[in-house]
């Protein structure tokens, strides 16, 4: 899941993950998955009676592993996020492993304005034309995955099982909400669908990066954080303190204004958030290129509590190069790329429903004091793309908290991710299955099987294998 970067505001600095987000993600695997690349034609408006013009998504399609003779097979329903969908197919690998093992149909449905899913082409994000981005919502999504399915099942009555992390997460555990009679059930992987004004604190984001550092190696490596910011600010009031902090991290562009400064410290930000969230047991490129949990390996250069600014700065730079260059390859940093994430729909859709608060507390964390201050952030929003944002709209529509005549989802969350701070962690019935990984990062049950592994997440996929099976079983 990406959290937004609108161009300066104070409401929780730039951040670029996948909700996470996600992704939104560099390919691990090498092309590991195979599939056909397929087109469905969809209204532009699902919801106008005088709009007829269409568009078309892109869906992926496996159906190498369906047992012809079955006329109930599975289809196994990716609900694509904020990213091209087949970034999402390489590092989905749970999904293909329960398939093979259930016979499923496979597909992966791109997200409307995402990946080659433009409605309106190269002028899609036009910012000259506002208009475009009217059908940018998550309930134009979902009817657009509804009509896909309609046209896979062709009046067949096959289970569908939707899998999804991160915000993809969030679009199928609401996708069964609102299709239940095309959606069997729902696996919603470190979906934060409290992350809400009202429901959850804009703080606790902040404060999960902050203990998986604090617990990576030892507390020195947050208390050596926290002082860099000063020290950060202060080399940053001279030119020559900006030329030192350009040269320490080998930037591309040296810093020459405070904007300049204030765009690194964000990234730095974003870049600590970014770890914990792909703080795997094994190496990866989801965001980057990484070793095996790079959280712990960025602490170990920060294990010793620097005193002085010179030592505190080699470290630093020692201590972010895990994440900007790992390989080695890099001749320098470019701070204007954070990841292998692509934000700009996702800042879109944090202007219309997707307002998720985040805030920071100097005093409890070890980052900068933030605040959320909801007329500046839509004032950003309104200024970048005429749009004004809508806090309750996502609660209005999906119920926030008020779970109580769901069923059919296994909500999963990591204790390391920190968007499980606005997941489901308590379940509302016994049909809502909530599993927790306390060694999991974000959405690690859906990646692939690894040797590496650690013992929660090989049980919580387990659990959700079986938990789909009987959904299968029983439709």
């Amino acid at each position: 899941m990406i959290l937004p970067d609108m161009g300066g505001t104070t409401v929780g600095t730039a951040l670029s993950a996948v909700l996470g987000l996600l992704l939104i993600a560099g390919c691990d695997c090498n092309q590991k998955y195979k599939y056909e690349i397929k087109e469905f034609q969809v209204p532009l408006d699902h919801f106008s009676f005088l709009i007829n013009a269409t568009f078309n998504i892109r869906y992926l399609y496996n159906d190498s592993f369906v047992d012809k003779s079955n006329a109930r097979t599975p289809i196994f329903f990716y609900t694509g996020n904020e990213g091209d969908i087949e970034l999402f197919a390489q590092n989905t690998g749970f999904l293909w492993e329960q398939a093979e093992r259930q016979r499923a149909l496979v597909i992966f449905a791109e997200h409307r304005y995402y990946g080659k899913s433009l409605p309106f082409g190269s002028s899609t994000f036009n910012t000259s034309l506002p208009e475009h981005l009217a059908y940018f919502t998550v309930e134009q999504t979902l009817e657009d995955y509804a009509m896909l399915i309609t046209f896979l099942t062709n009046d067949r009555q096959m289970p569908v099982v939707a899998f999804g992390g991160s915000y993809g997460g969030m679009l199928a555990a609401w996708f069964r909400m609102k299709y239940p009679h095309l959606v069997t059930g729902a696996l919603a992987a470190s979906a934060p669908i409290l992350q809400f004004s009202g429901i959850t604190d804009c703080d606790i984001f902040y404060r999960i990066v902050t203990s998986v550092f604090q617990n990576a190696y030892n507390t020195n490596c947050t208390a050596n954080i926290a002082k860099s910011w000063k020290l950060f600010e202060t080399l940053g009031a001279s030119e020559a303190g900006k030329k030192q902090i350009s040269d320490a991290f080998h930037l591309c562009n040296a810093l020459k204004t405070d904007e300049d400064l204030k765009k690194f410290l964000d990234y730095v930000e974003e870049v600590y958030s970014n770890l914990a969230m792909v703080n795997y047991p094994y190496n990866s490129s989801f965001l980057a290129p990484l070793p095996a949990y790079p959280v712990r390996q960025v602490c170990y250069y920060l294990r010793e509590l620097q005193t002085t600014d010179a030592d505190l700065l080699h470290a630093m730079s020692s201590a972010l190069a895990v994440y900007t260059n790992y390989t080695q390859s890099a001749k320098c940093l470019d701070i204007s790329v954070n990841s292998n994430a692509d934000d700009s729909g996702w800042n879109i859709q944090s202007c219309n429903q997707m307002v998720m608060p985040i805030c920071s507390n100097s005093s409890e964390t070890m980052f900068r004091t933030s605040s959320w201050n909801f007329k500046d952030y839509a004032e950003k929003c309104y200024k970048n793309y005429r749009l004004t944002p809508k806090p309750y709209d996502i609660i209005l529509r999906y119920g926030g908290r008020n779970l109580e005549a769901t069923t059919n989802i296994i909500f999963s969350n990591g204790l390391l991710d920190p968007w499980s701070g606005g997941g489901v962690l308590q379940s509302p019935n016994d049909k809502v299955f909530v599993i927790i990984l306390p060694e999991g990062a974000h959405h690690l049950d859906l990646r692939h099987s690894d040797p590496a592994d650690p013992p929660s997440v090989r049980d919580a996929r387990e659990k959700e294998a079986a938990i789909i099976a009987r959904w299968i079983q029983d439709f």
